[in-house]
């Protein structure tokens, strides 16, 4: 339990928080002093990976944008794959596309078809549960590729939001990890 109080304690003493960004009322969690400081870079990827490991990923995927910078060492220091699932229309070739409702509209998210196949046990990576539903709608690809999901893994959880509730029924048991939640 120190363990987890002492990363807890570190990864929180270097995240920013900034007002009214990016519209007015809104209290943005700013990571880039995390990601700038080593010892606090490593030991979350440390963390992330050891998700990895206990959840028997074979993949990591990494949402756009900031579960790409946390996703991809993760993928290394467990001596995984990394999949980066895009915003649509930013990867070329044969593409699997979700669709997925937001607050105010909806949004699409992409993944190279080729990428995952049958029998890949897939950690999905993000700094921030919020919603919920941009790791749902991955979940949703990575279950129309044939894959698994094993789990996923975040920096934080906006509680608040309740995203945790709409993503668990999708994941069918695997576990959702936060280091923080808020």
């Amino acid at each position: 339990m120190t363990e987890l109080t002492d990363i807890s304690t570190l990864l929180l003493s270097r995240i920013r928080d900034v007002a009214d960004y990016p519209e007015p009322g809104v209290m943005f969690k700013d990571i880039t002093p995390l990601l700038a400081d080593p010892a606090a870079f490593a030991a979350l990827t440390d963390a992330l990976a050891g998700i990895a490991a206990a959840t028997g990923a074979t993949k990591v995927i990494g949402l756009e944008a900031r579960g790409f910078i946390l996703g991809a060492p993760v993928a290394v220091r467990a001596g995984l794959g990394f999949i980066p699932v895009r915003k649509a229309g930013k990867l070329p070739g044969a593409t699997l596309r979700q669709a997925y409702d937001l607050e105010y509209g909806s949004a699409e998210i992409e993944v190279h078809a080729e990428d995952l196949a049958s029998g890949d046990r897939v950690l999905i990576v993000d700094d921030v549960l919020a919603t919920g539903g941009t790791a749902e709608a991955a979940v949703q690809l990575v279950h129309r590729a044939g894959a698994e999901v094993c789990g996923v893994a975040v920096l934080m959880e906006l509680g608040f939001l309740d995203g945790r509730a709409r993503l668990e029924p999708a994941l069918g048991g695997a576990p959702v990890e936060a280091l923080l939640r808020i």
